[in-house]
């Protein structure tokens, strides 16, 4: 039955089809590894881990380990900086069953075969939606911003050849996929997009998260409101220079969506006797100092936005502009700000989740063709043909395409 199993009446019982899965129990014990994860238990509920686990994940197979078990037991894992299943093979699994109130924790190889049956037909997805939008309703003040930026995830294996993606923190072009992330204003996740073949953020936005938050944000102005209100939003998007695009900017405001971004192309400085001190709260509630300024700007297709202005100490200017018409000057620069918590959040889960770590080691085919066509250009090919690499300037970023020999 394998090290530290001891509770043989019920492991008979679920090996014979007699039993649908063990209660914990937990016994009085002393000096067990990692237990103080379980302080984490009561925030962990709260957060709704297991609330809608039964409806969005469906139904394990009747065994030892019950759902609520294998789910509990992930998250412990992660909590204690366990980055893969495979480090479970390095671990006491016993000491590790006594923090879920049974004998033992599971194999590697069954809970990799339990994982993957959780994770068919689209479970996992619906389950980290359905969690997604809890979370936005548990905080709907910061549910209104939502932060949405790229994360470069480099492969480094040999299986198949991935596109290749400029990666900004090793400034080399480098075999990867993009992760398109949304955070709250304290850097929170709510949900992210996984592309192979990277169509940039702007497309990214309008296909695919901006219909997710038109249906899931809550508190949304209600039509009647929108129509009588020309300036009003339903919500705010907050982004970097890459969503930079007049033409997005306008199909946003007809879909009365605010933007908050940085200024691409800012001009000359302002003279310095336009800015002003002002006393702002920041996001974690630090009183602060910033010299700001706000004027009207245009962009090229006309669209007419706030330019906001903050003078640093060493004399630079950061320009940030907005679709958002109503909202205080101050506030729009503060959230503006809060953008880093996004950065500290890729930050921190890559060195202690393992956020670039794969999953899994099996290869599937790209779904969409269509998405392989960027800016005109051929069709680069996956089959593993000879292939041809080109760095090109595309949309004022370097990015390094495949092209097979015969194209």
């Amino acid at each position: 039955m394998g090290r530290g199993a001891c509770n043989v009446t019920e492991r008979v019982a679920a090996s014979l089809g007699g039993l649908t899965f063990v209660a914990p129990k937990f016994h009085q014990s002393v000096d067990v590894p990692y237990g103080g994860v379980l302080f984490a238990l009561p925030a962990l509920l709260a957060l709704g881990l297991l609330d809608a686990a039964q409806d969005s994940l469906g139904k394990l197979p009747d065994g030892y380990y019950g759902l609520d078990s294998l789910l509990m037991l992930l998250t412990f894992m992660a909590l204690a900086r366990l980055q893969s299943m495979e480090s479970l093979r390095y671990s006491a699994p016993g000491e590790w069953g006594k923090l879920l109130g049974l004998d033992r924790i599971p194999e590697v190889r069954t809970l990799r075969a339990k994982v993957q049956l959780l994770s068919a037909d689209g479970q996992a997805a619906k389950w980290a939606a359905q969690l997604s939008l809890r979370w936005m309703n548990q905080d709907s003040a910061q549910s209104g911003w939502l932060y949405v930026d790229g994360h470069t995830r480099v492969y480094h294996g040999s299986q198949t050849k991935l596109p290749r993606h400029y990666v900004a923190r090793q400034k080399l072009c480098l075999r990867a996929t993009v992760d398109f992330w949304v955070n709250a204003m304290d850097g929170q996740p709510f949900f992210v997009v996984n592309k192979v073949v990277d169509p940039g953020l702007v497309k990214v936005i309008e296909e695919d998260i901006v219909p997710t938050l038109e249906r899931d944000v809550p508190n949304q102005p209600s039509a009647a409101a929108l129509a009588a209100d020309p300036h009003l939003h339903r919500f705010t998007l907050v982004f970097d220079r890459e969503g930079y695009s007049p033409q997005l900017w306008s199909r946003l405001k007809e879909r009365r969506i605010a933007a908050l971004s940085y200024h691409k192309f800012p001009g000359e400085d302002w003279a310095t006797d336009e800015f002003m001190d002002s006393q702002v709260t920041l996001v974690n509630g630090q009183v602060a100092t910033m010299s700001l300024a706000e004027r009207g700007t245009p962009l090229s297709n006309g669209l007419w936005l706030r330019e906001i202005r903050r003078l640093n100490p060493d004399g630079h200017q950061t320009a940030i502009i907005t679709t958002d018409y109503g909202c205080d000057f101050r506030r729009l620069a503060v959230n503006m700000m809060a953008r880093w918590s996004q950065e500290n959040f890729f930050k921190y889960a890559r060195e202690h989740y393992g956020l670039d770590r794969l999953a899994g080691y099996c290869t599937q085919d790209v779904p969409d063709p269509k998405e392989h066509r960027q800016s005109g250009l051929p069709r680069p090919r996956w089959s593993g043909a000879q292939c041809q690499r080109q760095t090109q300037q595309i949309d004022g970023r370097v990015r390094c395409i495949e092209y097979a020999a015969d194209d």
